[in-house]
């Protein structure tokens, strides 16, 4: 009888954690919806270093992190690039393809979570679904791990695998979103981070 209690209770709690978890065609509408969104970050960075500062996305295709002292960097992606300029530094922004980066996932003009072999992990964790994704035409690139809440559904974290084997987690904190962001926000940055 113990067994068989046990057995009907994994079953149930199954049952609930399935039912908690959110549908990818639920996750890819909020993302597609998602215009605008500005707010406080942490990064963990790969060599378990933290960071913060403010966060902003404009979507399609531009996100900028402004680092909070006493870090020098700023990290803005836009026209199709990754710029990261220190403005400690006199040498120019470094350049990478935004393609060649998970990030293209999020700020892709039409998220579709549901294309072939783009999803790799789906699940919940007991207070948010995790979504493990990929460039299904060049998974060498890395993959990024994103945790959404509900109730509304809402982007809470997510972790970048690069290419080149390091991981950078971002937790997202105080965030508003649906506000009018300048273009100006997201210009490739020069040499002094102006």
């Amino acid at each position: 009888m113990t067994r068989i209690a046990t057995l009907a209770l994994a079953l149930v709690a199954g049952q609930s954690a399935l039912a908690d978890k959110l549908p990818l065609g639920q996750i890819s509408a909020y993302l597609n919806d998602l215009k605008t969104l500005e707010g406080t970050f942490t990064q963990i960075n790969d060599d378990g270093s933290v960071s913060t500062g403010n966060i902003y996305i404009k979507r399609p295709g531009k996100m900028r992190f402004e680092y909070n002292a006493p870090d020098t960097a700023l990290v803005v992606a836009s026209a199709n690039a990754v710029y990261i300029a220190d403005s400690k530094s006199n040498q120019p922004p470094e350049t990478y393809p935004l393609r060649r980066t998970p990030l293209s996932l999020i700020l892709a003009r039409n998220v579709n979570l549901g294309r072939a072999n783009m999803v790799v992990g789906h699940e919940f964790d007991g207070t948010a679904t995790v979504v493990t994704a990929q460039d299904p035409e060049n998974p060498e690139f890395g993959n990024i791990q994103m945790k959404f809440t509900d109730n509304p559904v809402q982007l809470r974290q997510w972790v970048v695998n690069d290419d080149g084997g390091g991981q950078t987690t971002v937790v997202l904190g105080e965030m508003k979103t649906g506000g009018s962001l300048s273009n100006r926000l997201f210009d490739a940055p020069r040499r002094n981070n102006n």
